[in-house]
């Protein structure tokens, strides 16, 4: 996972490899919002919204997390996702987001193991990004 203020995972509530929407594995965690985070200044200036890019990446980083969780060793890439939706902002008087990652699947190869999962990014229980397909592998490259 990366270091703050790039890390967008404050707690990690569930985790599991066989649970979850396709009984393939979940994770659910938390990010806390507080109106100084890094990025309120910069994006946009009197106008402050989270990147959605950052959310995305935190549902990365879970998936990513729970693939280390179960045993397996590398190095965590982002390799793409088939499907965003983004409905909702995060502006600074957000007080929580909460991410869920379902798998669909994990594939393990000589070279690399690849998690494939859908997921969601609520704000304080409001839907704001949903995908599907998100891809993320491990490996020792």
């Amino acid at each position: 996972l990366p270091e703050p203020p790039m890390l967008m995972i404050d707690r990690v509530n569930e985790i599991s490899s066989d649970g979850g929407e396709h009984g393939k594995g979940h994770v659910v965690a938390e990010f806390d919002i507080c109106p100084d985070l890094w990025f309120f200044d910069c994006h946009f200036p009197k106008n402050p919204i989270m990147p959605g890019c950052l959310g995305l990446d935190g549902l990365w980083q879970l998936t990513g997390f729970n693939l280390g969780w179960r045993g397996w060793q590398g190095r965590g890439y982002a390799l793409g996702v088939g499907e965003v939706k983004l409905t909702g902002m995060v502006r600074p008087d957000r007080k929580m987001l909460r991410y869920f990652v379902d798998f669909t699947k994990a594939i393990q190869t000589r070279r690399l193991t690849m998690g494939v999962a859908d997921g969601r990014v609520e704000a304080d229980g409001e839907v704001i990004y949903q995908v599907k397909d998100m891809k993320v592998a491990l490996s020792e490259t």
